[in-house]
């Protein structure tokens, strides 16, 4: 039996199957088709089952980036008509926002594009108070009117966003009842379902993403879900959450804001899997494929997270821009990302200068030596004029490369900016490293974190290129390629648990709170968990439960998340404050133990637990296979030198010392001078730094 895990890229598609009782791993890689983003999974999947049947497929894992991209306005991805039905008086809530402007000195600045047009926000009469109770009931009648006149507009979905619905929801519910009782086709959002928190703006907001996206994932996972039933494949579909954790593919269809950052999460689950694996507890995972490269960090192996993301958002040198995009309650991998892909575009401003990204040429026509049709040239094309890919083919030959049209880009743009070829495709390099060097600072030395003492997980068709130099300038002596580096996002969907996220708004001074309503609450939701995860086919013994609070000063306007007791009492919830104050410090260098606590919400995490690859230990033998040599320039050196080429493959029980290339199906590692390498028993490459 196989597990099977394709993860869709902005330029392959990738697929990774391991077979359960020999453990082995097959790889395969396919360009991703941006239009028809299921046709790049039913390729890899076509071509996984010229050697299989489909009964070997147990379960299939996938993660996506669709629905980043329909709220990026890719085409034939174009948002739905919703509409909103709020509180009156609250109609403009979602367009009011936080008055954040991502562009504070710019006069012409404007917002993004509201999801849901003015004229489709509707009021209805009814009013909740922060305490739950009702103020005034919900006017039906005036409902009705308002479902009668959505139904006349052309909408596709509605969402459902009352004033304090998250201490009481009975009115939010009682309208979902009544729209789905109306017209049974529409998709429906009840805010308090996929984000029960205070912050109505936030709260609203989320609902508004989840309702524009509905349509879109559901018709994109009942197609895929149809398309491998035609297969032959009848295994259940997972997909990845942004939380890291992996869902049914009909659950994630009524709640899609959870997928938002789909791909770049299961990267990080890799990594930290992988650290676990190699005895390393701190990670730095570094993704560079063929759009943007992200980084993230584990700590302790566990990854960082974030409650909340502006999805869709402007990313201004590795940072996301508050204001510039559609924020979302929801848990998130904390990632910093820039462009800077193997497919992103180099490209000479009027001024003469030269610049990298945002743009990326994509799977088609893709870098310029592809030889598709690409004119302008890449990170890919510089890489390969550089000596560091193979100027053969890629892909272990199913790919074939033309250095001469590389070339050909690369001299125009040096022409543009007065500069060779060589040198205008070494400043690309050192522009690239430069740009994803901040993103490492930023999840490291700018979090309170020293990279020195971290290992750097480097993974994605160009990751391995790169991080030689990238480790030098953080000064992090060990690095950790994968075997397949190029499919490990992929993989990282094997390695994945059963994620679901619940949470209970309390919103009250700790000195107020009854430990017995909070333990209960909290069973509450484990109930939910359990209930959620056993319709998913987990077994009792395999789920376990994560309890959390989130916990402020009185006064404070954001929350600190710290773990909460398994069993709350009045001793247990007095030792959480203290862990509170102490992470306080740890966050922003003070505590104030003298102030009032106050407890915002309760939040559990329901965990199925999903067996990991069992990898199966390789034969070391002494050095991988010696297949040639090759010029390359290493900008850390500033020299070209004669370099050993070898093929990957295996593990072999000696080192050695770079330059040295490593070349293998789906990347290429790229072994700096003064950096030594060997493999593990699973034939992972580990890289150190040599004192030099």
């Amino acid at each position: 039996m196989f597990r099977v895990s394709v993860d869709v890229g902005g330029t392959f598609t990738d697929l990774v199957a391991l077979n359960e009782e020999t453990g082995k791993v097959e790889n395969i890689k396919v360009p991703s088709v941006p239009r028809n983003p299921e046709r790049g999974v039913t390729d890899a999947l076509e071509i996984f089952l010229r050697g299989h049947t489909p009964e070997d497929v147990k379960i299939v894992g996938h993660a996506t980036t669709i629905a980043t991209n329909a709220l990026l306005g890719q085409v034939d991805l174009e948002i739905p008509k919703i509409a909103l039905v709020t509180t009156r008086g609250f109609r403009d809530v979602v367009e009011i926002g936080r008055q954040r402007r991502s562009e504070v000195y710019n006069l012409f600045f404007q917002r993004p594009p509201m999801l849901v047009e003015r004229k489709l926000r509707f009021e209805v009469d009814e009013r909740v108070e922060h305490d739950g109770r009702i103020l005034k009931a919900l006017d039906e009648g005036q409902l009705e009117n308002v479902l009668d006149e959505i139904s006349g507009l052309g909408v596709s979905s509605v969402a459902f966003s009352f004033l304090n619905s998250y201490a009481n929801a009975s009115h939010e519910e009682r309208a979902f009842a009544m729209a789905k009782a109306k017209n049974a086709s529409l998709y429906l959002t009840a805010s308090t379902r996929v984000s029960n928190e205070y912050r109505e703006y936030e709260r609203t907001s989320t609902a508004v993403v989840n309702a524009a996206l509905m349509p879109i994932i559901h018709k994109y996972l009942s197609k895929l879900e149809e398309d491998l039933r035609k297969m032959g494949v009848e295994a259940p579909l997972y997909v990845m959450q942004s939380n890291g954790g992996l869902s049914m593919a009909m659950s994630v269809a009524e709640k899609p804001v959870t997928i938002v950052e789909s791909g770049p999460a299961a990267g990080v689950i890799a990594a930290a899997w992988l650290g676990e694996l190699a005895g390393a507890r701190d990670i730095i995972s570094f993704d560079m494929g063929g759009t943007t490269a992200k980084v993230g960090t584990v700590r302790g192996r566990i990854p960082e997270i974030v409650p909340e993301y502006e999805v869709a958002g402007h990313i201004h040198m590795g940072r996301l821009v508050k204001g510039s995009g559609y924020p979302v309650r929801f848990p998130f991998v904390d990632l910093a990302e820039c462009s800077s892909g193997g497919g992103t575009i180099a490209w000479a401003d009027e001024g003469g200068a030269l610049r990298i990204g945002p743009t990326s040429a994509g799977a088609y026509p893709g870098p310029a030596c592809y030889g598709r049709g690409g004119s302008k040239p890449t990170i890919t094309d510089a890489n390969l004029l550089l000596g560091r890919l193979n100027p053969g083919n890629l892909l272990s030959g199913g790919m074939p490369i033309y250095p001469q049209k590389g070339r050909e880009a690369l001299e125009d743009l040096g022409d543009k900016v007065a500069m060779g070829t060589e040198e205008v495709a070494t400043a690309i390099i050192r522009i690239a490293n430069s740009m994803m060097g901040k993103i490492l600072r930023m999840v490291s030395v700018e979090r309170g974190y020293d990279p020195r003492g971290y290992t750097l997980v480097a993974f994605g068709g160009a990751g391995p290129m790169h991080v030689c130099a990238l480790a030098e300038e953080l000064e992090v002596k060990r690095i950790i390629v994968p075997s397949n580096p190029g499919m490990f996002s992929a993989l990282g969907l094997l390695t994945a648990d059963m994620f679901h996220d619940y949470i209970h708004p309390v919103v009250k001074r700790v000195s107020l709170v009854d430990p017995i309503e909070i333990e209960a609450a909290f069973r509450m939701m484990e109930k939910e968990g359990k209930d959620t995860l056993t319709s998913e086919g987990v077994k009792l013994r395999s789920m376990s439960f994560i309890r959390q609070f989130d916990l402020r000063y009185l006064g404070q306007a954001y929350e600190l998340t710290v773990k909460a007791p398994d069993r709350v009492d009045a001793e247990s919830l007095a030792a959480t404050i203290i862990d509170f104050h102490r992470r306080h410090t740890e966050s922003y260098g003070y505590s104030a133990e003298g102030e009032p606590v106050e407890l915002v919400n309760l939040r559990l995490r329901a965990v199925g637990a999903i067996p990991k690859p069992d990898l199966k230990e390789t034969n070391c033998r002494g050095k991988p296979d010696k297949i040639g040599t090759r010029r390359i320039y290493f900008e850390t050196d500033d020299l070209w030198a004669e370099t050993s080429i070898y093929e990957r493959g295996g593990s072999w029980n000696s080192e050695f010392t770079g330059p040295a290339v490593i070349e293998q199906y789906d990347a290429t590692t790229v072994i700096y001078p003064g950096w030594c390498v060997e493999t593990d028993e699973f034939g992972d490459m580990i890289l150190e730094r040599v004192e030099r």
